[in-house]
């Protein structure tokens, strides 16, 4: 594996690095410094600012507008992003529903939705999660009906992100029950404003309001709206699922992470900063360094045509624990600092205000997109046998 980028890979960069420079804005960098999260409106124009450029669906086939680039210059692309202070995208209409549409969906499905996604102009959310199906996702209870020409779903989901937000929600139902589970599921795309579709808030410890529980109540679905055929959506769930857990890993955002607490520490006096810190820096800047090769073990993979398989789990896994030992260690040595909850007026370092947020958020980033104790049974059955 060479881990050198060649003369193009880095006048790449430097067109990313210098596009980036000109169009984040402002506001978006001063979220991203302080560790917090935008809000729709600025998440919305900063993926319109994408899509109008091209760059917002960046593993998408050219003939559904992607860019045509290389897993390399995806990875320059994110690294970039995330240094220049933009937040990542939205997952559930790019990264999740989008190659689900283009690889499943039918002709009239593409050409009705994949434009919306690529563009930055409709908002998605993801209906998997039940109350009594979370890891256990082939146990869920959301009825979908046949009726005439429709769906009738009845049923609830919860922890769905954005649902506030979204215009759309994909979701997995269950259309047989006379199967085994996962024989019965399939993959419905509904739409938020249909009658009898009902959205919940559930703020986290966080402070935010980034989660919902929806609630269905014979809420009516065009057959059109169903991808793949009945009883394909634990196949589709296991597709999208892969590309989630491989984003879910936040490399790049680990690296912006990793020089925010850099920059704190230096504006720190010297006398605050002692050597153990300084030890545990490193230690932190090594375990990137180990998840960023295995990384690019999998973009060189990727680039020789073959398909993500149980390395999106050990992704996951590292990934998501790596995120939350570098909250933790921004809120740890940030000491009195990082006790400040929602001041206008800072204490020392804001960086170190804002830090208990985000540590409270990443609590959850073990759990979600499948849980690492799940992963690590994933791994166990797919490299070991077991």
């Amino acid at each position: 594996m060479n881990l050198e980028f060649t003369d193009e890979e880095i006048a790449f960069r430097n067109m990313v690095r210098a596009w980036m420079k000109e169009n984040v804005s402002d506001d978006l960098r001063s979220v991203t410094a302080r560790g917090d999260m935008t809000s729709k409106d600025q998440q919305q124009r900063w993926e319109k600012q994408l899509g109008d450029k091209g760059w917002l669906a960046l593993t998408w086939p050219e003939q559904y507008g992607g860019p045509g680039w290389t897993a390399t210059q995806r990875y320059i692309f994110d690294l970039e992003r995330a240094m220049a202070g933009a937040p990542p995208t939205s997952p559930f209409g790019v990264s999740m529903v989008g190659p689900v549409i283009y690889t499943f969906g039918s002709e009239a499905q593409k050409q009705r939705w994949l434009p919306g996604i690529v563009k930055g102009d409709t908002l998605w959310c993801q209906g998997y999660s039940e109350p009594n199906a979370g890891s256990d996702l082939a146990s869920l209870k959301t009825r979908a009906e046949r009726k005439d020409d429709h769906y009738l779903v009845n049923g609830q989901k919860i922890w769905t992100t954005q649902a506030h937000w979204a215009d759309m929600i994909f979701c997995l139902v269950r259309t047989d029950s006379t199967v085994k589970q996962q024989q019965g599921i399939s993959f419905l795309l509904i739409d938020m404003k249909t009658p009898g579709i009902e959205v919940r808030p559930i703020y986290t410890i966080d402070g935010h309001h980034h989660l919902n529980e929806v609630y269905f109540s014979d809420v009516q679905v065009p057959l059109e709206n169903l991808v793949g055929t009945e009883g394909m959506g634990w196949t589709i769930a296991k597709f999208l699922l892969t590309h989630e857990r491989t984003t879910i890993a936040g490399v790049a955002d680990s690296h912006h992470a990793m020089a925010r607490l850099k920059e704190a520490l230096h504006a720190a006096p010297r006398f605050a900063v002692p050597a153990q810190a300084r030890r545990r820096i490193a230690e932190l800047e090594i375990e990137l360094m180990a998840l960023e090769y295995t990384n690019f073990r999998t973009v060189a993979a990727t680039d020789e045509g073959r398909p993500f398989g149980p390395e999106s789990s050990g992704l996951k896994i590292k990934g998501t624990e790596l995120q939350q030992k570098l909250s933790q260690t921004m809120v740890e040595l940030g000491g009195l600092m990082s006790l400040v909850w929602d001041s206008e007026e800072p204490v020392g370092s804001d960086q170190f205000n804002n830090s208990p947020r985000r540590y409270n958020f990443l609590r959850a980033s073990t759990i979600y997109g499948g849980s690492n104790e799940i992963q690590k049974n994933v791994l166990a059955k797919m490299l070991l046998g077991l």
